[in-house]
């Protein structure tokens, strides 16, 4: 496998494939990275024709901040494939020496290997960074057969596997196409889910809440007025309207959140810099105001078809802001933009009373021992259906009216 762009030895046929890793994402211009990060063929089977997160713009932004690097444990490593010199496809992938940060656990399989007298660490992680959302992981250029691409791109990710030493390969938040293809070439197939909202065509606020059971429509209205109770007014900035004084304020209520027991601050002041540069038209901050002063925000990032909710913080407390400002506020925004759905990020069942419905999400692994393979498709078969049996009883608790009141 070729590195840093050095040239294969020997002749090689024009029409085969080459694979090689580079270590900086700045080597591949942004236009061909993002030809193939926004292809009809990467985005497949998505609904979306724009995935922010896995442009070259964002990506790099992460890289140039430092937010990745070996110091931080995420050592990018990104896979090329090309035929005579042109792209085939890419992979975002990183080399890692621990599990944080990623929003598909295997703290226990790390354990577990550990305690057999293995070496967990170093891995490769193909994925967005810090970002549960699913997108695609495997980017394929425009008119390129998905098969063959595909199979280049895992084929070239097992070699780099090997030439890491790492014990295994993990591509996370994966659209479903690329997680079955995944499947078909040995990959362990997992199953997670999450809260989105979908939006049914509804012209305003009020017209979605009509579709709540009555209950929940009071609880729905009672929250939001309670949260601007205290003289909050909310505010959406983006575009050209962002500032350095907002991600000032923003960055402020990040490292509120980051710095209670469950919060860890994986991204710095720089790299919102970097975003709101590099992509003002993709980022939305909802800021909540109070008495002249920001003391609530939530950053989200705008597809073309979906709004992507991401960090959140505050500095005040009030009663339900949260929901208002990661809940609310992305719905009413999805509503006046013509958007098909709000992906409200990991976890939260708390969602589910506020619209949001659950949906599967997906990732594949490739384990190198034997033995540790075993011992995690068994667990990941168990898994699965416990994920289903929760999958149903959520579907079974959503807010919306079931027939007639």
């Amino acid at each position: 496998m070729e590195s840093g762009g050095q040239a294969a030895s020997g002749p090689a046929s024009p029409d085969a494939l080459t694979v090689r890793v580079v270590p900086r994402i700045a080597e591949i211009p942004a236009a061909e990275w993002d030809r193939c990060a926004l292809s009809r063929e990467s985005l497949a089977g998505t609904g979306e024709s724009h995935n922010p997160f896995v442009t070259h713009a964002f990506l790099s932004a992460l890289e140039e901040a430092g937010c990745v690097s070996g110091r931080a444990g995420w050592l990018p490593l990104h896979l090329a494939v090309e035929r005579a010199g042109r792209l085939v496809g890419v992979a975002p992938c990183y080399l890692k020496s621990h599990s944080r940060g990623e929003y598909v656990f295997d703290h226990g399989w790390a354990d577990a290997y550990a305690r057999a007298g293995g070496d967990y660490y170093p891995k490769l992680q193909v994925s967005v960074p810090f970002t549960p959302v699913t997108g695609p992981r495997l980017l394929l250029a425009p008119g390129e057969p998905a098969e063959e691409a595909i199979a280049a791109l895992i084929a070239g990710l097992r070699a780099l596997r090997r030439e890491t030493k790492a014990s295994s390969i993990h591509v996370t938040f994966m659209p479903e196409a690329q997680w079955a293809a995944a499947g078909r070439l040995g990959f362990l197939q997992r199953v997670d889910q999450q809260f989105h909202w979908d939006n049914q065509g509804y012209g305003s606020f009020e017209a979605f809440l009509g579709a709540l059971a009555s209950r929940k429509r009071k609880a729905v209205k009672r929250e939001r007025r309670d949260a601007l109770a205290s003289g909050v007014t909310v505010e959406w900035v983006t575009g050209s309207d962002l500032t350095e004084a907002h991600w000032d304020a923003f960055f402020r209520f990040y490292m509120d959140t980051g710095s209670r027991k469950w919060g860890r601050p994986y991204l710095n002041r720089r790299f919102f810099s970097l975003l709101g540069e590099r992509m003002p038209e993709r980022v939305l901050l909802v800021m909540a105001r109070r008495q002249g002063r920001y003391v609530a925000g939530a950053l989200n990032l705008i597809g073309d078809t979906a709004l992507y909710g991401r960090n959140w913080g505050c500095i005040e407390d009030h009663p339900f802001l949260h929901f208002e400002v990661c809940y609310y506020q992305a719905i009413d925004f999805a509503i006046a933009r013509g958007l098909a759905r709000v992906e409200a990020g990991a976890q939260g069942e708390h969602k589910l009373a506020r619209g949001y419905r659950p949906v599967v999400t997906h990732s594949a692994h490739d384990i190198a021992d034997p033995g540790l393979r075993a011992a995690i498709a068994d667990y990941l078969r168990r898994e699965a259906g416990y994920v289903r049996q929760a999958l149903c009883e959520y579907e079974a608790s959503t807010p919306y009216r079931q027939g007639e009141e």
